[in-house]
């Protein structure tokens, strides 16, 4: 048997699993925490295959990626002196974790919100927020939010267009992108005036 043979046969043996949900809830906080890949690219197959879970699989990546981002602040938050060096030079760089730390203390709610909804590792904003003590609250509500318009959002593409969406949404990522992106800085200089 190919190698392609058996991923589709694991891959639908998920999607008909009764831990399915679990299991994108897991993924979701791994993305979030230690594994940077688009979760996108397992969600939208995810969620074509099961329509009649659309949402349930948007909720549960969002709570995953909350959770996810909940241990990432609080490694930030406690162990930053220990880990967060390793940390920098996994996700980033010590430059733009100076960049993200000044943002996170000037501009926190809006900067958090903008990171979770554009495709970059996320583990350098949850680290920075909690390195620099960053309201929780103020944080996970700019997660919640984020994460939200981002899986939601996917759900949407899914229900409206249905088999086509991985074509949609490879067609209009970018725009899709650069219009959220946007409107998230808008309503930021907008709370900034």
């Amino acid at each position: 048997m190919s190698l392609n043979n058996v991923i589709k046969q694991k891959t639908r043996r998920f999607i008909d699993s009764k831990h399915m949900l679990k299991g994108i809830t897991l993924a979701s906080l791994l993305e979030s925490t230690v594994v940077p890949i688009p979760l996108e690219a397992v969600m939208v197959p995810l969620m074509q295959a099961r329509r009649e879970k659309l949402w349930l699989i948007a909720l549960m990546a969002t709570i995953g990626c909350i959770i996810g981002a909940l241990f990432g602040y609080a490694l930030g938050y406690y162990l930053f002196d220990i880990i967060g060096d390793w940390a920098i030079n996994m996700f980033s760089s010590p430059e733009q974790f100076e960049v993200v730390k000044q943002k996170m203390q000037t501009q926190g709610f809006w900067f958090v919100m903008t990171l979770g909804i554009v495709p970059v590792p996320f583990q350098i904003a949850m680290l920075a927020a909690g390195a620099t003590k960053y309201s929780l609250g103020f944080f996970l509500l700019a997660t919640t939010i984020a994460r939200a318009v981002r899986y939601f959002g996917l759900a949407l593409v899914v229900y409206f267009v249905g088999d086509q969406a991985q074509k949609v949404i490879k067609k209009h990522k970018t725009k899709a992108l650069i219009v959220v992106t946007a409107l998230v800085l808008f309503a930021w200089w907008v709370s900034s005036l």
